[in-house]
């Protein structure tokens, strides 16, 4: 099994990449979309969740308001780290028990938007940081995703550096074009990552 860490920064594009690698055969697993089903309705992660933060932090329906939630973290990094001491662990529970069920000779891409932040570089064989100059980020976040300026600086900030992202990179997905470029580059990585699979 060979093991793929995928991230990249907020607007990078690294979901595109990491649904372009699964339309290519790679087993994905989504870090964030897991995130959000630790902390569903009804979970003890959620539970957690609210004793730490308070209800302020979930909608009239009783789930999770990430928005809010987003703002109080995002500006306070004590907070966020205490909503990672209680998020993480749920996460890497749920991730083993999904690779214990994957085949040995599959292609696993790890879709982990903290992994320079969280050092997780070792965990991985190889790791693909998919890379756009911090204005082209903003642009994409203001532009497609509706997300006012100040909310995303302060996204950035969260995160690791661009810098520091590219120093534990195998393989760098540049992307600052087109879709199609896009999925040119995602073609070279796959036929990289399927020769490094062979034994």
């Amino acid at each position: 099994m060979l093991k793929v860490g995928l991230t990249g920064g907020i607007g990078s594009g690294k979901s595109e990449v990491s649904r372009l690698l699964a339309a290519r055969g790679a087993v994905v697993i989504d870090a964030d979309k897991i995130a959000r089903e630790v902390v569903e309705p009804g979970t003890a992660g959620l539970a957690h969740v609210v004793g730490v933060f308070g209800t302020g932090v979930l909608h009239e329906d009783g789930s999770l308001n990430r928005e809010r939630l987003g703002s109080i973290v995002f500006a306070d990094s004590e907070k966020l780290a205490s909503l990672n001491a209680i998020v993480h662990p749920l996460v890497g529970a749920r991730v083993a028990e999904l690779q214990e069920r994957t085949d040995d000779d599959a292609i696993m891409v790890y879709d982990v938007p903290l992994l320079a932040e969280n050092n997780l570089a070792p965990m991985y064989d190889v790791v693909v940081v998919v890379d756009a100059s911090d204005e082209v980020r903003l642009a994409r976040l203001v532009e497609l995703r509706g997300m006012n300026e100040g909310d995303a600086k302060a996204r950035f900030a969260a995160q690791a550096t661009r810098e520091n992202r590219l120093k534990i990179a195998d393989i760098v997905v540049p992307n600052e074009g087109s879709l199609e470029d896009l999925q040119v580059q995602v073609d070279e990585v796959w036929t990289e990552l399927a020769a490094r699979a062979t034994p």
